[in-house]
């Protein structure tokens, strides 16, 4: 033996264990030697340590007590407590202890083995027929014994098939026979693989015997006493015990199951619902699952698995009450009204598909379906079609009547609202519900919500999709892709319930302020509807229509005890509000009514009608509390008018560009970003680089620095929008000629002087009309968005549509023209200017 295979390991003594390498075992060690000797292969990288078994049971570690025969194992985890070691060990490789010494320290004594490792003898040729046959004998007995012990059959497959080595294949099977320790240590010290198969096999052999006794024992047992029988005197006994005790409950299950039976359910749930029913018949009432059970059935039975509003399809109606509840709005209404007259047509078609008729004019049921008559089933994804309702997504501003024209759509179709509010919501279980294992478990909120509508075809308002969150209990955006998947809906399953729910015909409406917040699969499932700031017109007839009346019932008042002019509302909605929306409108219209009621009932007034003119909103309200931005009212250098847009609307904003004595360096300020620096950077490099052809003196750039700066300094800005109103700017302050003030502009620049196309020019556009502007430049590509505006707003505005920066300075600047590609100026020849685009970079 060489003397390298030798190793000193400390012992671990074990009473009545064998440890077979390839197997885990836990230990639970608390003799002092034993635990010495586990501080002393812990302390070695290893970590390995030589486990034998002890000839006699004793509380004594003696090296004369221990077989020279075990296994050298590697310590795993170990856990210390007052009362000993936990700990995780697994075999790694038999071996012989040569000599066992005892080790001394000031902490006591302990046990280390000299050992060398034992080598298995493998079959002289791989080939062997007789023993390729051993080889399987056992994995197949092993199998069957581990199905008797109760283990599933794939699991026992899963872990033999694992096992390539036969002589693992015996060791592990070892490892788990019901065997004496001496057996165990006999089968360890079995070199010869085909011997320890042999031994192992007859040992699980008597082991399937005696199983197979005790089965038929027990089966001669119970075959005294029918089943029949026995389930009639258990019921019995339970019925009295139940009795005793007051808590007879037999009716309930009754009518539990009177319930289930009325209803028509889907084969799937059907089955599961029954299951459940059936378990909760057999436990008792203080079984910890009955309440669990209980609570499942009874959530069951209030889903409207079959219950429908029917839907108001006359379209004159539903057109009448949008129009009643809510100003403007067209799109939408239209694509409602779109879904009524499919509905519509769809109701009219289903008579001809389930009636035929006779020669004598009479109507009877189509004889089977297609399939039985041998022509091809229609598609299922054509019947779903049919079914399903549409799932649109309400974006735009707070306050634009979003919400509110859900619940429109609810009554115009005459259907049940369902509302759940989703900004915050950081689990998936909201949507998807819990399982029912947990404490406490509870369906989401969408089962909810249709046990609450109690029909399976309600409008659903998923509020403020885009403010969900995420967080390690999962996704609920994720979780609302099926939700909102036409082609999966139908099958909805909830985790509480854990069988499937068609929502296809629920009419799912989502809102949210931006598209940015809702992950791309999700927006991909929806409908996207557009909602936009209304202008002051639009609002000034929605505080007339709708506000106004709602606030005065609100204050307590009669009809005509209080009138307010339209004058008055529009000094509200001017200097009052800055809003895309009209809550705000609202809430002042509301302050209003109540400082008036409040007069009223003093007796204050002595008119029987109060009117409240524009003269008297100052004197009820206080000073204005908005401090618009209105355009200027006269010519300035270096002053440019811009427009921007944000969730609450849009406005204008002022561009200011001043030149001072420096060395050619351009200052940014007014918290810009990084688009909007690098716009004003393309700016100053188009004015240096077409300097000619803007009459700016050459050696002016290299003498004066430009400083660039937008108002509101404490609002962070950014966008590519902006870069013709800072090329204005710029060019202006350079050239020393005055900015139009009366004109604004929006639009992306290139170097090259292109002007690019920008979003939402509608906002922009009511924006700036609310700050007093007439006149715009607009990109070119954007001459389409004008549609979005209303025809009054069109009527009043001059737009300009521009593709080169040099159109846009001949605007805005004064006395300024273009033509073939030169910037003229009062009082010059064409001939003697040249033209921008030809301006060689300097």
């Amino acid at each position: 033996m060489p003397q390298s295979s030798i190793r000193q390991l400390p012992v671990l003594a074990l009473r009545q264990l064998v440890l077979f390498p390839g197997t885990t075992l836990p230990i639970a060690a608390g003799r002092p030697k034993t635990l010495r000797a586990i501080e002393r292969a812990l302390e070695a990288e290893e970590k390995l340590i030589f486990t034998t078994l002890q000839r006699r049971d004793s509380d004594e570690v003696d090296a004369g007590n221990l077989f020279t025969f075990g296994t050298i194992a590697r310590i795993d985890q170990v856990q210390r407590s007052l009362g000993g070691t936990q700990m995780l060990i697994t075999g790694v490789q038999r071996a012989i202890a040569l000599r066992i010494d005892e080790r001394e320290s000031d902490k006591g004594s302990w046990l280390v083995a000299s050992v060398s490792p034992a080598e298995e003898l493998q079959p002289q040729t791989e080939d062997d027929l007789a023993f390729t046959a051993l080889s399987r004998e056992v994995r197949s007995r092993a199998s069957e014994l581990g199905q008797k012990t109760g283990l599933p059959r794939e699991v026992t497959e899963k872990v033999l098939q694992s096992v390539e080595s036969d002589g693992r294949l015996a060791d592990l099977v070892a490892g788990y026979l019901d065997i004496s320790s001496e057996d165990r240590q006999t089968l360890l010290e079995t070199l010869s693989v085909e011997e320890r198969l042999r031994r192992v096999l007859n040992h699980v052999e008597r082991q399937i015997a005696v199983a197979d006794a005790q089965a038929e024992i027990k089966s001669q047992v119970e075959e005294e006493i029918t089943d029949r029988q026995r389930e009639i005197y258990l019921r019995e006994q339970m019925r009295a015990i139940q009795k005793e005790l007051g808590e007879d409950d037999g009716n309930e299950l009754q009518d539990l199951r009177e319930k289930i039976e009325a209803l028509e359910l889907p084969e799937a749930v059907a089955k599961e619902v029954h299951r459940e029913l059936s378990r909760l018949e057999r436990m008792g009432p203080q079984a910890m699952e009955a309440q669990v059970v209980r609570n499942f059935l009874e959530t069951v039975l209030e889903l409207p698995w079959n219950e429908r509003s029917l839907d108001q399809l006359d379209i004159d109606r539903a057109e009448r009450i949008l129009d009643q509840d809510h100003y403007g709005l067209e799109e939408i209404k239209d694509r409602i009204l779109e879904f009524l007259a499919v509905r519509q047509l769809q109701q009219r078609e289903q008579p001809a598909e389930s009636t035929s008729t006779t020669d004598d004019g009479a109507e009877v049921e189509a004889e089977g379906t297609s399939e039985e008559k041998g022509d091809e089933p229609a598609p299922a994804s054509m019947h779903q079609a049919r079914k399903t309702s549409p799932i649109l997504l309400f974006v735009g501003p707070p306050g634009v009547g979003k919400t509110s024209l859900a619940q429109s759509i609810a009554r115009s179709m005459g259907r049940e609202y369902v509302r759940i509010a989703l900004g915050g919501v950081r689990d998936e279980a909201d949507i998807r519900g819990h399982r029912r294992t947990y404490v406490a478990a509870l369906p989401g909120r969408i089962i909810q919500g249709l046990k609450q509508a109690g029909t399976k075809n309600p409008v659903f308002l998923l509020d403020e999709v885009d403010k969900l969150g995420q967080s390690f209990q999962g996704d609920p955006a994720s979780a609302l892709l099926e939700v909102l998947d036409p082609a999966q809906n139908h099958t909805f399953t909830d985790h509480y319930l854990g069988v499937p729910f068609d929502l296809s015909e629920v009419l799912f409406i989502a809102t949210a302020n931006l598209l940015q917040g809702i992950p791309a699969p999700l927006l991909d499932r929806m409908e996207v509807v557009q909602f936009s700031g209304y202008t002051e017109n639009e609002k000034l007839h929605i505080a007339r229509q709708y506000l106004v009346p709602r606030q005065i019932e609100a204050g307590g008042l009669r009809g005509g005890e209080l009138e307010i002019e339209d004058a008055a509302l529009s000094e509200v909605i001017t200097n009052y509000t800055r809003e895309a929306g009209v809550r705000q409108l609202d809430r002042e219209i509301g302050r209003l009514v109540r400082k008036m009621a409040r007069r009223i009932a003093a007796a204050t007034e002595g008119e029987s009608a109060v009117v409240i003119g524009p003269d008297r909103v100052d004197e009820l309200l206080g000073r204005p509390k908005t401090r618009p931005e209105r355009a200027f009212t006269e010519d300035q250098v270096g002053i440019s008018t811009g427009m921007y847009y944000t969730p609450v609307g849009g406005d204008i904003m002022f561009v200011e560009a001043s030149t001072m004595q420096g060395k050619g360096n351009l200052v940014l300020t007014g918290q810009l970003g990084e688009v909007m620096q690098e716009s004003a950077r393309a700016a100053w490099t188009y004015a240096r680089s077409h300097s000619v052809g803007l009459r700016i003196p050459a050696d002016h750039f290299e003498k004066t620095d430009l400083h660039l700066h937008v108002p509101a300094g404490a609002v962070p800005k950014d966008g590519p929008s902006a870069g013709i109103t800072m090329a204005t700017a710029v060019v202006s302050a350079l050239s020393g000629r005055p900015v139009r003030h009366d004109i604004a502009m929006t639009g992306e620049i290139t170097l090259s002087g292109r002007v690019l196309p920008i979003g939402g020019v509608k906002e922009k556009v009511l924006g700036a009309v609310r700050a007093g502007i007439g006149a715009f430049v607009l990109p070119a590509e954007n001459r389409r968005d004008l549609e979005d505006l209303t025809d009054e707003v069109r009527g009043k505005i001059e737009v300009h549509f521009v593709e080169e920066l040099g159109e846009v300075l001949a605007l805005a600047l004064r006395d300024a023209s273009y033509e073939d590609g030169r910037l003229l100026f009062k009082g010059d020849d064409p001939v003697d200017v040249q033209p921008l685009s030809s301006t060689a970079l300097h």
